[in-house]
């Protein structure tokens, strides 16, 4: 797959994103807004160097789908405040964009919480953010001995208090186990409290996701804004609401 057509097909999915959007406003929110609580506030991680940033087109599609699903309640879509970054030749340069991404979700969950005691929070994301969407809410990192010194650096599990207030997990091609361990990255652990109110969407075929070895991604990985999912998604995060 050249990165010719890999550059049209996000082109193509952007556009279709963008059709379906409807006028709705995504992202961040101005960090001098006051704080505002909403029935429901999703916190989203975008996909590595994805289009349409903050959110990227699956994020986008994900919280236009939430939002249908949920007439009459207010519903926040909010990007993870991170790098996103491509640079794999840096492992450790990589890494410490990402765990910054993975404390800075965990930050803003328990910040929404504390604000905002009766707002359900949904934690997503795609790809990379699917990774780190996992993370947040893991047991336990194991940190693999030739990086031992960068101990300290990882994140802490989120507390248990936090919990009763995350409704539903969603990751979107997350990198599967045998790809994390082939990158070197430690398993994906989460705590037993978000089993049964997290899920994973695949496409079948998509090498990111379905157990492949580790390498990059074919064409089956961008399809994730239009084939359908989004909406699966949000029936999912609408069920356990």
């Amino acid at each position: 797959m050249t990165r010719r057509v890999l550059a049209l097909l996000s082109c193509l999915i952007v556009a279709a994103a963008g059709l379906l959007t409807g006028g709705a406003t995504l992202g961040r929110a101005p960090s001098t807004a006051a704080p505002r609580c909403v029935d429901v506030h999703v916190l989203f991680a975008r996909g590595t160097v994805e289009e349409a940033p903050p959110l990227g087109v699956t994020g986008i599609a994900f919280g236009n789908a939430v939002r249908n699903r949920l007439p009459g309640k207010s519903v926040r879509i909010e990007a993870v405040d991170y790098a996103a970054s491509g640079n794999f030749t840096d492992r450790l340069a990589f890494a410490r964009t990402f765990v910054d991404g993975v404390k800075t979700a965990q930050r803003r969950v328990k910040s929404i919480a504390a604000a905002c005691p009766d707002t359900r929070i949904v934690i997503g994301g795609y790809s990379q953010g699917g990774a780190l969407a996992g993370y947040a809410i893991s047991s336990a990192y194991r940190v693999p001995d030739r990086y031992q010194q960068y101990r300290t650096y990882v994140p802490e599990p989120l507390p248990a208090a936090v919990a009763p207030h995350i409704a539903a997990v969603v990751e979107f091609a997350p990198p599967s186990a045998r790809f994390l361990r082939e990158a070197g990255a430690p398993p994906v652990q989460p705590q037993a409290v978000y089993r049964n109110r997290t899920v994973e969407y695949c496409i079948q075929g998509d090498t990111i996701c379905n157990g492949a070895p580790l390498g990059g991604p074919n064409a089956l990985h961008l399809l994730y804004s239009v084939n359908g999912m989004a909406d699966q998604a949000a029936d999912y995060v609408a069920r356990h609401l």
